[in-house]
């Protein structure tokens, strides 16, 4: 009987069968296929999922919602909402298997690559043993040679590390979902909504909500500089008071009157030149954090674009904590293959010609992947989205600025004297580019070349100013620095914190690419934070992580974590239950004030004192933007009947009402002034095209409308 490869999703069936014959067979089975090819003597069956086809669900019991719930099962995720697509892959993949007497489970390799083989294994196949396919990138090279030397069995403590993942993220979701909801409906006759918290959730979001306290209390610190516009040459600069930060007005005044009216005298001049090592290689997080900061695509966005081009062949698997890049991936012939590509032929080129190749490398390490790289597989660029494409060019120069020599930089810091008070100017300069000229445009260096100046030289001073300035607030986590503070604090895995975050997102607890949180967030971290702190709880976040990595290396069973997390969780809902009135008024007072906020579209320009709310007419079925003093003041915007709308809070440009953006599904969103007069519209349904955003990643507040 055949041999049966069992992949992880359709585009990776097609990879590995054309990877190991350049002809296979597509057999047509119900409304999906798969593929059947010879190697030598061997017949082989290549079927695929689509993710995971089993979810956990509670098991059902008389008496509707309430908690704890532990008695959970695996079922069929068709069975779930939102899933019901999987079945026609179950139904393929559950006749391929039956075809054959071997199997190897070639999915991704890792936590949730062995969960979702283990299962297909265990409630398809009717077994928990099979061979298994290892591999880093979906090139054919790899896959032949993955196929040839597959392991005996699959990994179970990674398995067993995965479905104790699973356990534990279940039972705190249902379980805390379920109890804040109930505390909402509970708290009030009319009041119904569904909230929800989780493992990693609850501590992200009270990390997030922190730094919002910390904004919101900040106390501002008054302080001076005093700046000196000087001439140097043909040049004008500007030279700073030695201490950057003056704190005391006297003493501010007192230097500025000394210092009128008179030229500056060189008192030092130190040059130095240092060296500027490449970055290091992409794992998971750096290359969310740079695909953010570079393009500003969210993480689910840069993951979703990252895995569409591991799929093809092109670059190496994302989901890895590694910054090292072994010897084994050969690095010749993947800087090689990147010479036929023009944009990095010649730095490819330049980099051969070395010699030796030396890669720079951080600490982190993977067991199971290296650092992202692009592969030998070359795409042809003009085929990729304008997105994939960036992304690409991201971790191709990446790659290879890691090869690349340091960049050598010089600082040139002269210290100006006016009698006994002295100010700097920093020269900075480029003296040998190295890797700064590979990763271009991803680098901003500082360039101020200064001209050459010597101990004594008289500096002409054409002003002198005094500045007035405070101390600022800590600056709000942005999509990108969140994931990084995330890993430093262990929060999550590699694999889950972009979702994680989407999900908060979702759930209307935060909002803006520069993060906020909402009134509704605030509300559940205030109202947990006062009668159920555990649930915000970092270190038992961590504990349970930490133990979880445990079982992946086989050192504890999954069943003792499984079964500690039911304890500490009957302990923290009787906890909740106990305050459920209180909890429940909270989070109803914080989600009345969210909906508010959601409707809220900005001020009226008519009346002044209105304000602009988003509104639902029951009647016509129709919404429109209406001020609060419609009765007297008149002032009322049709809406789109169609897609979700945000609020921008911003004005637009041409008649100052406020601006929307309007996201249909399947489409791009657009952007557009609430007034149906602007004169930006004046073209509207003559091929005219909104405006659109440079992404997709979050912005504004995403509206629910309410009745009126």
């Amino acid at each position: 009987m055949p041999t049966v490869i069992i992949t992880e999703k359709p585009s990776a069936m097609s990879k590995i069968a054309h990877s190991l014959s350049s002809s296979p067979r597509k057999v047509e089975s119900g409304r999906f296929y798969w593929y059947e090819l010879s190697k030598g003597k061997q017949k082989i069956i290549v079927t695929c999922a689509v993710g995971h086809l089993f979810a956990l669900d509670a098991v059902k019991h008389k008496g509707g919602w309430s908690y704890p719930v532990f008695d959970v099962q695996w079922v069929p995720a068709y069975t779930r909402k939102g899933s019901e697509f999987s079945k026609i892959y179950l139904d393929t993949l559950s006749q391929a298997v039956k075809k054959g007497d071997d199997f190897i489970v070639a999915t991704d390799f890792d936590t949730e690559g062995e969960v979702i083989g283990y299962n297909i294994l265990k409630f398809i196949v009717g077994k928990t043993e099979a061979k298994r396919m290892k591999f880093s990138s979906m090139t054919k090279e790899e896959l032949v040679e993955s196929f040839e030397n597959a392991s005996p069995s699959i990994y179970i403590n990674q398995a067993d590390a995965g479905l104790t993942r699973h356990y534990l993220d279940f039972y705190w979701g249902i379980n805390l979902t379920r109890a804040l909801t109930l505390a909402i409906k509970n708290s009030s006759e009319k009041a119904f909504a569904i909230l929800s918290t989780g493992r990693v959730q609850g501590p992200t979001l009270a990390m997030l909500h922190e730094r919002e306290m910390e904004i919101r209390n900040f106390k501002p610190t008054p302080f001076w500089q005093i700046l000196l516009h000087i001439k140097l040459g043909d040049m004008q600069a500007v030279a700073q008071y030695i201490e950057e930060k003056i704190w005391e007005k006297e003493n501010a005044d007192k230097i500025l009157e000394e210092s009128k009216g008179k030229d500056a005298i060189v008192e030092n001049v130190d040059k130095r030149e240092y060296t500027q090592s490449p970055p290091v290689p992409f794992n998971t997080t750096d290359l969310l954090t740079e695909s953010y900061n570079q393009f500003k695509f969210s993480p689910t966005q840069t993951m979703s674009l990252a895995e569409s081009l591991y799929q093809a062949g092109f670059i190496s698997y994302p989901r890895t904590s590694s910054q090292k890049l072994p010897p084994n991936i050969n690095y010749v012939k993947i800087i090689g293959s990147l010479t036929s590509l023009k944009p990095y032929a010649s730095d490819a080129r330049t980099l051969l010609s070395k010699g030796k190749l030396i890669p720079v490398e951080g600490k982190r390490e993977d067991p199971a992947h290296p650092a992202v790289y692009p592969t030998a597989e070359i795409p042809r660029l003009e085929n990729l989205t304008a997105q994939q494409r960036k992304l690409y060019d991201l971790i191709v120069k990446r790659f290879l600025a890691a090869f690349s020599d340091p960049a050598i930089r010089e600082s040139n810091t002269i210290t100006l004297g006016i009698d006994s008070n002295k100010f700097v100017i920093v020269g900075k300069r480029t003296v040998y580019p190295g890797w700064t000229k590979v990763y271009s445009p991803y680098v901003l260096l500082d360039e101020l070349l200064l001209p050459e100046l010597n101990v004594g030289d008289n500096v002409k001073v054409s002003e002198i100013g005094q500045l007035s300035k405070e101390t600022q607030p800590p600056g709000r986590y942005s999509q990108g620095s969140i994931l990084r503070e995330m890993e430093n604090r262990n929060l999550g895995t590699k694999a889950t914190r972009a979702e994680i975050l989407k999900t908060l997102y979702d759930r209307g607890y935060i909002n803006s690419q520069s993060i906020q949180v909402t009134k509704l967030g605030e509300a559940v971290i205030q109202a947990l934070k006062e009668f159920s702190p555990k649930i915000l709880s970092e270190e038992l976040t961590k504990k349970f992580e930490d133990e979880t990595e445990q079982v992946s290396e086989g050192k504890i069973k999954r069943e003792q974590v499984v079964s500690d997390a039911e304890k500490i969780l009957v302990e923290i809902l009787g906890e909740f239950k106990a305050n459920e009135q209180n909890i429940g008024k909270k989070l109803l007072e914080g989600l009345q004030e969210s909906r508010k906020d959601e409707r809220r579209v900005g001020n009226c320009l008519n009346c002044k004192t209105g304000e602009l709310n988003m509104i639902f007419s029951r009647k016509t079925g129709k919404r429109f933007v209406g001020c609060t003093n419609y009765k007297q003041c008149g002032t009322g915007f049709p809406l789109p009947t169609k897609g979700s709308i945000t609020a921008l809070g911003k004005a637009c440009k041409d008649c100052s009402w406020p601006m929307i953006r309007v996201w249909v599904k399947g489409r791009r969103p657009y952007m557009m002034c609430i007034n149906h007069k602007c004169k930006s519209k004046e073209n509207w349904g003559k091929g005219y095209k909104t405006t659109k955003p440079k992404s997709q990643s979050w912005q504004g507040r995403k509206t629910q409308i309410i009745s009126a």
